[in-house]
């Protein structure tokens, strides 16, 4: 029998359709997902998988067993950024009025953006093999937005005339900013600073507050 080429990233099953695993193969999964995150997001996509591995408490065959390449943690780990970050909308709006549920929301996409960047290599090679990850986690994003923009709206906390792909689109901004060590905290004033233009001639603002 003829051998066979080594499998790519885009000839392997997906990661995220295996079937169920053992309760400590899963809690290994979870840590090493968790600790990637880190990672990448403070030092990019060549961050070493065998110290994701011991960070994680695991043998870097156990990391290779969940993610055969790269390519696979890293989608993964976007997954769970964006699945994370939509979550955090509904948890945010049940806990805190609208304003302040979006603002909170729009604090935690910078965090998001840190881990983009830190993906955008690999984020760039899956985008070639599986273009259809990216319309449904930046869909669900958007409506994410779009949900707390229209509470906030309705409740008169921020401004009636804000549209949410204008937000989006100055939030997208931060992810082009250069990548300097403040890069975090600039990027959390400029979202404050965007959110006090949404609150400006609002209708609780005109009345003072609710």
């Amino acid at each position: 029998m003829a051998s066979q080429p080594p499998a790519t990233a885009k000839d392997k099953p997906d990661a995220t359709a295996a079937k169920p695993l053992r309760a400590d193969a899963q809690r290994n999964r979870d840590a090493l997902v968790e600790v990637a995150a880190v990672a990448f997001a403070t030092h990019g996509v060549d961050a070493s998988l065998e110290e994701i591995a011991r960070h994680a408490g695991v043998g870097i065959g156990t990391l290779y067993r969940h993610f055969p390449t790269r390519e696979h943690l890293v989608e993964v780990v976007y997954r769970r950024e964006v699945e994370s970050l939509c979550a955090a909308a509904d948890e945010l709006a049940l806990h805190h009025p609208p304003d302040v549920a979006l603002e909170q929301w729009m604090q935690r996409f910078v965090d998001y953006i840190a881990t983009k960047r830190g993906l955008a290599t690999s984020l760039r090679i899956l985008l070639n093999t599986n273009s259809a990850l990216f319309s449904d986690m930046s869909g669900r994003v958007t409506l994410a937005l779009r949900q707390l923009i229209e509470a906030a709206v309705a409740d008169g906390s921020i401004r009636s005339d804000v549209d949410s792909s204008d937000v989006l689109h100055a939030l997208g901004g931060i992810y082009s900013a250069p990548d300097t060590k403040d890069w975090r905290d600039r990027s959390r004033r400029l979202v404050s600073l965007l959110m006090d233009g949404l609150r400006f001639g609002a209708t609780k603002s005109a009345k003072g507050g609710g």
